[in-house]
């Protein structure tokens, strides 16, 4: 079932994604919903993680939580990168501190022979929560869908949690080039169903996190990530809803990434965004990019950068880039106070 976006003409974000002419310059951020708010911390202070992610009413009311406050022109779905790995029967929990950990390891034929495909049923769930946000948003405002695109899941389920120097996943890509193949064509498979579960309940655009390709050489990226992340956008293209892309340390990999389908590129606060449109090439919309430290750094800094963004933004539609998206180069962090979030949204639909 393919679902067309409703009323997207009245929403900043899809009019920014899609090349029209927005009657604001749309913002949301990265990690929105989540610990910089109190209302958030309270409503899963007995919760776990990724039984909160199943549980459509906290869903919906978690993600909904910043748009209330912050007055952001798109919601993203509350979830979690993993969660269709859980959903498929994948043994691995989210950890306090440290983040997601796999139990058993994926290193040998018989570990990726053994993988599990993600039946929809399994995030029904996922879909319900869609479906009640979508009551709760005006027309003006998007809600987003996401996923883990197959490399950055790979190397969750590779070392077996988060690392920093991706000596096993890097290990198999070159050293078992088919096995690695085989093990990105899995994940791509139950990146496209969570993706397609979201879309058909109704989201408004998807936004395919690789939140650790940045740790690649262009070279690397282009044969053993590209494809698969390609199929996966390619999958989802029926749906016409916009296709970010996004992942943190990927200046060099901008053009790549832009190549394998996106209408979006999430650039992180490394790159200027009139540079990042001119790596990406013409005809992209750009999203990003304030440094989320600096939120801590008082408010004239805050203002001073977001009217340097704002002034980068319109370089990068000189340059090429179809649109302007306004966020941070990466995720909300926790200690952020709410209010310079809420007066950060206001300046930039002021400017």
């Amino acid at each position: 079932m393919v679902v067309a976006p409703a009323n997207t003409s009245s929403k900043p974000l899809i009019a920014a994604a899609t090349g029209g002419s927005p009657r604001r310059r749309p913002v949301w951020f990265m990690r929105q919903a989540g610990r910089s708010l109190p209302e958030y911390r309270a409503i899963r202070a007995d919760r776990g993680m990724l039984e909160s992610c199943f549980d459509a009413a906290l869903v919906c009311e978690i993600t909904m939580q910043p748009v209330r406050r912050h007055d952001v022109d798109a919601a993203i779905l509350f979830s979690d990168i993993v969660v269709p790995l859980k959903a498929a029967g994948i043994d691995l929990d989210i950890v306090a501190g440290t983040g997601p950990v796999v139990a058993h390891p994926v290193r040998s034929a018989d570990d990726v022979a053994a993988l599990p495909r993600l039946d929809a049923a399994a995030v029904g769930s996922v879909s319900q929560a869609v479906g009640l946000i979508l009551d709760e948003l005006t027309d003006a405002q998007a809600l987003i869908g996401f996923a883990g695109a197959p490399f950055t899941l790979a190397s969750y389920l590779i070392e077996g949690g988060p690392s920093r120097t991706y000596e096993n996943t890097k290990a198999m890509m070159h050293g078992r080039s088919e096995l690695w193949h085989q093990l990105m064509a899995q994940l791509a498979d139950i990146t496209i169903e969570f993706l397609r579960v979201q879309l058909d309940a109704g989201v408004h655009a998807i936004q395919l996190f690789d939140s650790w390709a940045g740790t690649l050489s262009v070279a690397d990226y282009q044969t053993y990530v590209a494809p698969h992340s390609a199929r996966v956008l390619a999958e989802v293209a029926e749906y016409n809803v916009p296709r970010i892309h996004f992942g943190v340390g990927t200046g060099e990999l901008l053009a790549p990434m832009a190549n394998v389908g996106a209408d979006v590129i999430g650039v992180d606060w490394r790159v200027p965004l009139d540079e990042a449109a001119r790596r990406v090439g013409p005809g992209k919309a750009v999203q990003g990019n304030l440094d989320p430290t600096l939120l801590f750094a008082g408010p004239d800094v805050v203002e001073a950068e977001v009217r340097r963004i704002i002034r980068d933004g319109e370089k990068a539609i000189d340059a090429g880039a179809i649109g302007h998206i306004f966020n941070l180069g990466h995720g909300v962090l926790p200690p952020t106070d709410p209010d310079v979030l809420t007066r950060t949204v206001e300046l930039v639909h002021q400017l």
